[in-house]
């Protein structure tokens, strides 16, 4: 399943980077309910079933490193773009030589691909509970949707 949905996903062609990303967190989701069990809507309450599907998809030996931090954090990125109104854009992560896909959320830069990419190579003690909670109580209220 993996890998033919990486290559769908590889292969479309997206206007830009916001477009991209929301493809990934729409993929990230149906994945998320077909092959875990888990509801991810984009909510903030979502948060704990995608640390508990990257626990999974930590565990797997035949786990596809650049492919899964894409689909997940991204979704983590969609779930806190959403929240905040805020922008997809590449930025260089700081102290990193390559620009990464980063939320940009009035004025503040999240990273949520680096995020995923240290639950899933770090372990526990990057859960993303924890992570969430932070960056909610940084950023404050959500924006407002008309």
């Amino acid at each position: 399943m993996t890998n033919e949905l990486r290559k769908r996903l590889e292969s479309a062609a997206y206007p830009d980077l916001g477009a991209m990303m929301e493809g990934y967190a729409r993929a990230a989701a149906d994945v998320g309910k077909s092959e875990f069990g888990q509801k991810l809507d984009f909510t903030s309450e979502s948060i704990e079933g995608l640390d508990e599907i990257l626990v999974l998809v930590g565990e797997s030996p035949e786990l596809d490193l650049d492919f899964e931090v894409r689909l997940w954090g991204s979704y983590l990125g969609e779930v806190l773009r959403r929240r905040y109104a805020g922008s997809w854009e590449m930025t260089q992560y700081p102290g990193g030589v390559a620009a990464v896909p980063s939320v940009d959320v009035r004025g503040s830069r999240l990273f949520p691909l680096m995020k995923v990419y240290r639950r899933l190579t770090v372990g526990q003690e990057e859960d993303l509970r924890a992570f969430y909670a932070m960056v909610t109580e940084r950023l404050g209220k959500p924006a407002q949707v008309n």
